[in-house]
């Protein structure tokens, strides 16, 4: 039997990483690239250093028309049709990849990463997962070729984050030919250089929205307003746009009636981990930007790179960056392995595809919340490494600072994202998904017993950490766990409560997957080729048990009082306790040194 196949077989479901151990060698990294994969990256690299990156600051122009004409290029190469199946004119390749190319064109400017995102996700995606047979010949090879650019139409005024709460109507006509669609959209992304937009309306008074295929025709009843004017993402079309009885053939209703808050919901979670994989390669870059600047720069006759306070900065930016390209990698692996699975037992590729996103979708927000936070305190740090110069235009940190904010709020703010990642795991324990119920039994019991005082052997590379990373997962246990007793279903009324747990469940997905990449990496490189790696690893999983104590004393006395909330703190001290704490600061020297010494970010 394969090793392919053995990892198939001890696949997780979404959300069982909590309950379940991951071993090292079933987890996949960045290093396990196919050579087909790093042929796509590098080619996709190349195209951002010859075409985006050069012209940085002509994006921040609000030039539309290079976003447009870079993206006809991009089309050319075949990008824009990396996960489009074969039979409708694309590459038909994996999720990785898909989410390898999604990591690597976007590192060059914000602007051309929304693009690129909105037309290749929730512009396409919607039709080659729901469509027809005849709606998908039809317009998924122009998409996939960059011969037309598609948009989503689904943000109204008084329609965000409750996406299923829009105005706009759909009124089939008296002969049932087609549907009037009247309403008004914004924040549409690609909206002034789009062929076809993703659009949802209320049939009469329809409980759920519908989804529709509308051509974009100024003709046809559709106006547009103004461009935006934004605080980043300059170059990113992005307008209001304004339906008057357009008409829409009943053919190009996407999925049934009724339908489109499901589509909605769904294009949101590939969405989510994709926009994680946006925000890869601007980490990267900004941190090689960081360190080229700090290399340089002389003050008191040193560079600044050789300060302490600036290697910090380097170290902790690295980190992150470390952190987010392994839990992305392992996220989406997972989901492209649970893809094939469902292929295998007979499912078309559209309900493999839409099964494997959702089962994974808890990991999907993890990733969506965790890497968008990590990119803008990366490009924070970074003005901050070039000091007065960071805040000039004439410096690349400043648009990437400000490129970098739309993460946190588009794809579902990440408030919404951290409430849905809790939430989402509690429905799939009442449905018998993940138990849950029994760890937080056995996480109880063991608050009112004995604890061992045994000294537990650490001589295997990362034997502490991995005892840590199970102990986090039962700060979550009974913290969660706790509250569901207490709360039942009114807990999604205590969003305090479900922001605290959230980043608990965040630090350990991040902390793990971390420390499994490099583990795994260690075995089969050898540890002195891993010396950097590990220190992240670890300097990740320190940050991660104070996060996770402070979020956690914040829940526990949100709702427990008297005896039950002294034993839970004396649970939440011994769960977050280091036998062998790590020197943070020779941590920190070990990860900079070979960042400054390579001049780049070079893991």
């Amino acid at each position: 039997m394969s090793t392919e196949t053995d990892n198939k077989k001890d696949l997780l479901r979404g959300g069982q990483f909590l309950v379940k151990e991951t071993k090292a060698e079933n987890v996949f990294t960045p290093e396990d690239f196919t050579d087909e994969q790093k042929m796509m990256r590098d080619s996709v690299k190349e195209f951002v250093d010859r075409e985006i990156w050069p012209k940085k600051e002509e994006f921040e122009k609000k030039n539309y028309q290079l976003t447009e004409e870079l993206m006809r290029k991009a089309g050319e190469m075949g990008f824009l049709g990396v996960s489009v199946p074969e039979e409708y004119d694309g590459l038909g390749m994996g999720f990785v990849t898909t989410m390898l190319v999604v990591d690597y064109i976007s590192g060059a400017t914000g602007s051309f990463s929304t693009a690129f995102g909105a037309h290749t996700g929730i512009g396409t995606l919607p039709i080659t997962l729901y469509g027809t047979e005849e709606q998908k010949k039809k317009y998924v090879p122009k998409l996939a070729s960059g011969e037309w650019f598609g948009a989503y139409a689904l943000t109204e005024p008084g329609a965000g984050s409750d996406a299923n709460s829009g105005k706009t109507k759909a009124v089939l006509s008296e002969d049932g030919k087609y549907y009037s669609i009247t309403g008004q959209k914004m924040w549409i992304s690609n909206a002034g250089f789009c062929n076809l937009m993703i659009v949802f309306a209320r049939i009469e008074d329809d409980k759920n929205i519908t989804g529709f295929i509308v051509e974009y025709d100024p003709e046809n009843g559709i106006s547009l307003g103004e461009e935006e004017k934004k605080l980043g993402i300059h170059s990113s079309s992005t307008r209001q746009v304004f339906f008057n009885e357009t008409k829409v053939p009943v053919e190009n209703m996407l999925a049934g009636r009724g339908e489109g808050f499901k589509i909605a919901m769904n294009a949101l979670n590939v969405g989510r981990i994709k926009l994680a994989g946006a925000c890869l390669d601007a980490q990267r870059r900004t941190i090689t930007e960081g360190v080229k600047y700090a290399n340089d720069r002389v003050q008191f006759k040193t560079p600044i790179a050789q300060f302490g306070a600036i290697k910090s900065k380097l170290a902790e930016m690295a980190t992150s960056s470390y952190a987010g390209e392994s839990a992305s990698y392992r996220a989406a692996k997972d989901i492209e392995s649970r893809i094939e699975i469902r292929k295998e037992e007979g499912a078309s590729h559209q309900e493999a595809e839409l099964k494997g996103v959702e089962e994974f979708a808890i990991e999907c927000s993890i990733l969506k919340v965790a890497v968008s936070e990590d990119i803008q305190n990366c490009t924070d740090e970074g003005i901050q490494i070039f000091g007065g110069m960071g805040f000039s235009a004439d410096a690349p940190m400043e648009s990437a600072w400000r490129d970098a904010r739309i993460a946190r709020i588009y794809e579902g703010t990440n408030e919404i994202n951290r409430m849905l990642s809790v939430g989402m795991l509690i429905k799939k324990a009442m449905k018998g998904h993940v138990d849950l119920l029994g760890p937080a039994t056995k996480v109880a019991d063991e608050l009112t017993g004995i604890p061992s005082f045994e000294t537990p052997d650490y001589s295997e590379l990362f034997a502490e950490e991995k005892e840590m990373i199970a102990k986090l997962k039962k700060v979550f246990l009974m913290v969660a766990g706790s509250a569901v007793q207490k709360y039942g279903p009114q807990l999604e009324d205590h969003q305090q409560l479900l922001l605290a747990s959230a980043d608990i469940l965040i630090e350990i997905y991040m902390a793990e997957s971390t420390i499994l990449r490099t583990e795994k990496n260690a075995k089969r490189f050898g540890e002195d080729s891993q010396k950097e790696q590990i220190a992240m690893a670890k300097l990740y999983l320190y940050h991660a048990v104070d996060i996770i104590n402070s979020r956690a004393k914040e829940g526990i006395v949100s709702f427990a009082e008297g005896d039950e909330q002294r034993m839970m703190l004396m649970g939440l001290k011994r769960f977050t306790k280091y036998q062998n704490m790590p020197n943070v600061v020779e941590l920190r020297n070990t990860i900079a040194d070979k960042v400054i010494e390579e001049n780049k970010y070079c893991f």
